[in-house]
Formats: C-alpha cells, structure tokens, sequence
C-alpha cells in the first residue's frame, strides 16, 4: 500500500485478506470481460467504424451515419435486430418509459413478473401520483406477480400470464431490494414461459445495471425488447448522458415514434458531436465492468470480514454491478458514504448528508463524486434512510479507485466508532 491515505493497519489487514479470497471470482470476472471486449471490437470491424462516423450533425441530422452505424453495432452486441442508442435520453428512467409508452396502447395489460419496479418507475406505470400522464391515465392496467422468497415465483408467473397480457416486464437489478439480480437462465426461463402461456406477448427487460456482467444480454435469450442507461454499465464511464433501447425491429420503431414524432422515427435527430464518446463508452464498457464487478466482490468479501451482512456473497453469482451491505443503523449508513465520498476524485470534501431526493418515499443519503453527475458506472453509494438500513454500492470506473473508497468507508466508520474490528 502507498502513504497517501491514512488508513489503519488493520483495515489493511482486512484488505489484503479479501483479495485473497477474491481470487477465484477475479479470475471469473476476467474471462468475461475478455469474451465480451472481443464481442464489441468484432462488431466495430464488420461495421468499419472510422473517424468520419464520429462527425457531429445538426437540425434534422438526416442521414447520420455515425448514429446510424451505432445502431447496427449496438443491435449484434445485444443480440437484437435493431437498437435506438440516443445522447437525447435523459435518464433510464425516461428509457424506460419511452419504451413502455411505445410499446403500449390504451387497453394493453403490463405485468410485472419480478415484483413492485424500482421507485422512480412508479409514477410512469400510475401505482403513485396521478394526473400526470402515466400508462394508468392512458387506459393501461398493470399487474404483478410478487417475487418468492427474492427469487422469481415461476410457478404464479405461469398462471398470471394469459392472453389478456400484452406485456411481461423483468427488472434485472434489484433496485432497493435486497433480493439476488437476475441471472441471464432466470431472463431465459421467465420468456420461455410467458411465451408458452401466451406467444403473442412482449418481454421487457429493464437491464440497467446488468450490461456485459454475463457472456450474453436479454435479448439473447428471448427478450423482444431491452433498455437500459448510458451512464451506467453500458456507456462505459465514456458518455455523459442517453440511453438505449435494443430488440425486435418493429418494437424499436414504436419507440422511435415515441421518441421523436410517429412517421419520422429514427431518421431524425442530429447527434451534436456526441457520437464520439457513445462509441468510445461502448468500446470501454465491458473493461469498465468488469472493474466495478471486482470493486463489488471486494467490497463484499471486506465487509463481510467485518461481520456485516452482504448481498450478494462475495463468491455468489452475480447479475448486475450492484453490491448491498448490510450496516445496521442510520449512523453507520452515512458515515459510510462520507467515507466513500472522501475517496472520491471529484468533490471529496463534500459531506454526503441525508436529504428528500426526488421520486423516492424516504431520505436518501449518497455519496457521487463522479466526472459525469449521477453516473451509476462510475462509484456510488447510496442508501434509504429506513429499515433494514441497507447501503447499495455500484460502480467503479478503476478497481483501485473502488478498492480504495471502500477502506475509507471502514475507516470513516471505525473514527466514528462504528466499526470493531
């Protein structure tokens, strides 16, 4: 270790120890990143990607070739027919929704086979707030199925699905639950079923946070259509805003239509010089990954040498970037993301506090110093200040950076005596 953070000797200790049991899942983690970097650099080269794709255009940009290429490589990556990669979404959520409402009309039924989706999707499908146009206000109904025991109840999912549901939608990551992220087999199982039950039906993966953890991606395996952030896993630590939307090609269109205006689609939308960085976030993302998968397991395998609660396992199968630890009370939760913010490279003297944070029911305290604000990609801390008081980890643009915000999150702990060891 080096002299520039005044960490103690036995934080260290318990360090070097869970790079030691890391081992293994490292090497794991390893083999994926290399199987997936060469899946990208392949799509690069059957495309002949070169210097005039990242020309910026303006207006209209009809005829964008730079955008329009992105597509392409961005539907063989994610084993879809088409793909809609725009700088112009705003967030996942905004994704998310411009694929819902694109996909959807008054009278359709979408059901949630993976419990109640993540906070901020609550106003877009109308199970809070009203009024504001959410799919309930345009005459969509919606239905779920609870998860069982934190795992998909394959059983109830089953006899939910019939010919009167238009749309099964899958939440890979676990939001702020403390249930396992899916596994690319648990996507395979749940559209083999509904597809059995009802082979007209659209299969919907929110796949934010879970981009290039595996060898394949949802569409891969029978999903119609995914979508996901561009400042999360996909867009590497690369691209400062957008989001994506990838599947079967008249799906696509429906949320081009949405997006823009119906009969212009994806002809429309000038790229600004964005296009840059979307094909450099694409390039770095399964090297990014792959470093904020081992800040993840270390994290675990450091926290749970400390007697907390982690899920997942250091050495359980992970589907998403997404690390949970246990810590007990609020205390421990916010010192902990002070400590993690204190490693960070942009805005470390800042001192994460608990505040109510927009689209969700309780104070949430977060730790974010990232080059792009909100990037989930790069490392974040974040937690709802209530039971079982839980903190969520993602992200990493470097191991080591990873690495070392965690020890600094101990050590914020053990100054504030919060932490035996």
């Amino acid at each position: 270790m080096t002299p520039f953070f005044d960490i103690d000797e036995k934080i260290r200790s318990a360090a070097a120890a869970a790079m030691k049991k890391a081992e293994k899942q490292f090497a794991a983690i390893e083999e994926v990143t290399e199987y997936n970097q060469q899946k990208v650099i392949s799509a690069f080269i059957r495309h002949g990607v070169s210097e005039s794709h990242f020309t910026g255009t303006t207006g209209y940009g009809y005829g964008d070739r730079g955008r329009d290429t992105l597509d392409k490589i961005w539907a063989d990556v994610f084993g879809a027919e088409d793909a809609l990669v725009r700088h112009n979404f705003t967030c996942g959520t905004h994704t998310l929704a411009t694929a819902l409402f694109g996909v959807l009309r008054p009278g359709d039924k979408m059901l949630a086979v993976t419990g109640t989706p993540y906070d901020t999707i609550h106003s877009v499908i109308g199970i809070s707030g009203s009024g504001m146009g959410s799919l309930k206000d345009f005459g969509i109904s919606y239905s779920e199925v609870p998860l069982a025991n934190g795992r998909p109840d394959y059983e109830a999912i089953e006899k939910a699905v019939d010919g009167s549901v238009t749309m099964v939608y899958i939440q890979r990551s676990r939001g702020y639950e403390l249930r396992p992220s899916l596994l690319i087999e648990d996507i395979k199982r749940i559209a083999e079923i509904s597809k059995r039950k009802n082979p007209s039906v659209i299969v919907m993966v929110d796949n934010c946070y879970g981009e290039f953890v595996e060898r394949l991606e949802p569409c891969d395996v029978g999903a119609d259509i995914a979508a996901g952030s561009l400042i999360k896993n996909a867009g590497g630590g690369m691209a400062r805003t957008g989001g994506y939307i990838c599947g079967r090609k008249e799906l696509v269109e429906k949320c081009a239509y949405r997006l823009t205006t119906p009969g212009l689609g994806k002809e429309v939308g000038c790229t600004l010089g964005m296009n840059r960085e979307l094909y450099m976030g694409l390039f770095y993302a399964p090297h990014t990954v792959g470093e904020a998968l081992k800040g993840a397991v270390f994290s675990s395998a450091l926290f749970s040498n400390f007697g907390f609660d982690t899920t997942p396992a250091y050495d359980a199968p992970r589907g998403d970037i997404v690390q949970s630890l246990g810590l007990g009370n609020e205390e421990r939760l916010v010192a902990f993301c002070q400590g993690v913010q204190s490693g960070s490279p942009i805005d470390s003297f800042v001192l994460p506090e608990p505040w109510d944070m927009p689209g969700y029911d309780s104070k949430v305290v977060m730790a974010a110093g990232a080059f792009t604000m909100g990037s989930s990609i790069e490392l974040s801390a974040d937690a709802p200040i209530r039971e079982p008081y839980y903190a969520w980890m993602q992200g990493g643009l470097t191991f080591h950076s990873a690495k070392l915000c965690a020890m600094l999150a101990a050590q914020k702990m053990l100054e504030e005596g919060l932490l035996e060891i």
